[in-house]
């Protein structure tokens, strides 16, 4: 079975996902500065549900990633490793239906 610890799901997106999240760094960094610049509070908020939807959206990758290889991986594998992994995504699903 693939050591997951060392070498996650997502290493064959690993730039994509950082591209990503480069991106929205900087979009929260404009915020930051809507905000100190009293920017109308409608405004403000789309840009924050823009990062929000751009978060969930990694956030899907990560998890299509986790899905697709570490739980396949460990339910091929069998015994308690499966079921933690199940419930790990199904724990991190939970999450994201949450918020």
């Amino acid at each position: 079975m693939t050591d997951h610890a060392s070498h996650p799901g997502y290493s064959e997106d690993k730039q994509k996902v950082l591209k990503r999240l480069a991106r929205i760094e900087g979009q929260v960094r404009g915020i930051t500065k809507m905000v100190e610049n009293d920017t109308y509070c409608i405004d403000v908020l789309t840009q924050v549900s823009a990062t929000t939807k751009a978060l969930q959206a990694v956030a899907l990758v990560l998890l299509e990633e986790h899905l697709s290889h570490c739980v396949v991986d460990a339910a091929r594998a069998g015994g308690p490793e499966a079921d933690t992994k199940v419930k790990e995504a199904s724990d991190a699903i939970a999450r994201l239906v949450r918020s």
